[in-house]
């Protein structure tokens, strides 16, 4: 089986002296793993970021074998942000969570645009809520939605508007997650929305699978805070 394709690296693990398993998240077949050889070269190795984009060969003799990719650079996404500690970071768990979320060989086109998406808006100086909104919008595309009309209910508090949880009144809900057209106040509420967020995640779609919340969403988190 031979085929071409476009694609991100998502994850890459080292195999042996010369060669590395690789995940790439394609535009036609989706999540897909395989090795690449001769990757600990010096000549490739400078490329093969996590995040970045590249032309696709992939070759497997049959389903049950590991299969190969050649692989040629498209675009450089990541180095763009390798002195920004807090956006190298986003990117590392972005395709962390895609790698975590997604079926292996099935096709998403929903996911791989929401992997442009965030390079597009990863350049912005106010990208952090566009951050948030997106990782909501991969859970919708996986089948997990999360409407926070759903939980939230108005109060007025010392003559301020804001939203609480209704099971929890004293669990703000940031008003700009009821209402996207508004943006965060300040950064305790960037810091509020992700841990809001961070525990749906860990709740109602990783605990039920029995996996853990990635390490690099609490790296992420901590640069923030």
């Amino acid at each position: 089986m031979i085929w071409d394709d476009v694609g991100f690296l998502i994850s890459k693990n080292k195999y042996n002296e010369n060669s590395i398993i690789a995940d790439f998240y394609t535009k036609d077949h989706g999540k897909v793993s395989g090795m690449i050889f001769g990757a600990t070269s010096k000549k490739i190795k400078s490329y093969l970021m996590i995040g970045n984009f590249f032309n696709i060969t992939f070759n497997s003799k049959n389903e049950n074998k590991v299969g190969y990719f050649k692989v040629e650079v498209s675009k450089l996404n990541t180095p763009h942000y390798l002195d920004d500690k807090i956006k190298l970071s986003s990117i590392i768990y972005a395709m962390n969570l895609i790698k975590l979320l997604t079926a292996e060989n099935q096709s998403n086109l929903k996911v791989y645009t929401s992997i442009e998406d965030f390079y597009n808006f990863l350049s912005e100086d106010k990208w952090i809520k566009n951050f948030i909104l997106w990782e909501l919008n991969i859970f919708k595309n996986l089948g997990y939605h999360l409407d926070f009309k759903n939980y939230a209910v108005n109060t007025n508090v010392n003559g301020v508007e804001q939203y609480v949880v209704k099971t929890d009144s004293s669990r703000v809900i940031p008003n700009f997650l009821v209402d996207n057209n508004l943006s965060p106040k300040n950064k305790d509420e960037i810091i509020i929305s992700l841990r809001l967020i961070g525990d749906f995640l860990e709740k109602t779609i990783l605990k039920p699978n029995n996996i853990n919340i990635p390490l690099s969403r609490k790296n992420f988190l901590n640069l923030l805070i």
